[in-house]
């Protein structure tokens, strides 16, 4: 059977057409440890328009609004113990990848009060990721999000491209190397 794959794959590269898988197996090929739980989907997914909430101005904003870069959202909650480890871990990969290619956006998806959001992060020693809500979860109704953490990558077109359901050490060697090889086939 992964002969009869590979082979409509390659034919297809040799007649032009460019599967959409294509661009994610190099980088699904470097998933160990927690990064396993990582799913690459083999057909890129729509991602939801509905507005989450700006912290501070009270302003909203869309995941469209990321278009052109590779994404990777996390929703999280303060009281999610999880979510709560995760989350210097993914600080760290913002300082690393972070910038016109590549960008970790943080929603928390129900009850969070900002004052907890702020007082969270800053007793963590975050200061370079979004403090944005979703406090109806209906960003993340839209998305699937059932349980948390869920972390989803999205492509520069928008489209969710993988998934990852429950933490996961996102300052491994692993994930460095799944971000950089995302960044890279773009």
């Amino acid at each position: 059977m992964k002969r009869y794959i590979a082979a409509i794959m390659y034919t297809a590269i040799a007649l032009g057409a460019t599967p959409s898988f294509a661009d994610t197996s190099a980088a699904a090929a470097l998933r160990t440890g927690d990064m396993k739980k990582l799913v690459f989907h083999t057909t890129p997914e729509a991602t939801s328009s509905v507005a989450f909430i700006l912290p501070n101005d009270g302003g909203e904003k869309t995941l469209r609004d990321y278009s052109g870069k590779y994404v990777l959202v996390n929703f999280w909650a303060t009281w999610c113990a999880p979510c709560r480890k995760e989350m210097p871990m993914l600080s760290e990969l913002q300082a690393e990848f972070g910038g016109d290619d590549f960008e970790v956006v943080t929603i928390a998806t129900g009850r969070n009060t900002p004052a907890g959001i702020s007082k969270f992060f800053a007793d963590s020693n975050i200061e370079n990721l979004p403090r944005y809500q979703d406090p109806k979860q209906s960003l993340a109704s839209q998305m699937g999000v059932f349980g948390l953490p869920i972390t989803v990558i999205m492509d520069p077109s928008g489209k969710e491209i993988a998934r990852l359901r429950g933490d996961a050490n996102w300052s491994s060697e692993s994930a460095k190397a799944v971000i950089a090889e995302l960044m890279k086939s773009e």
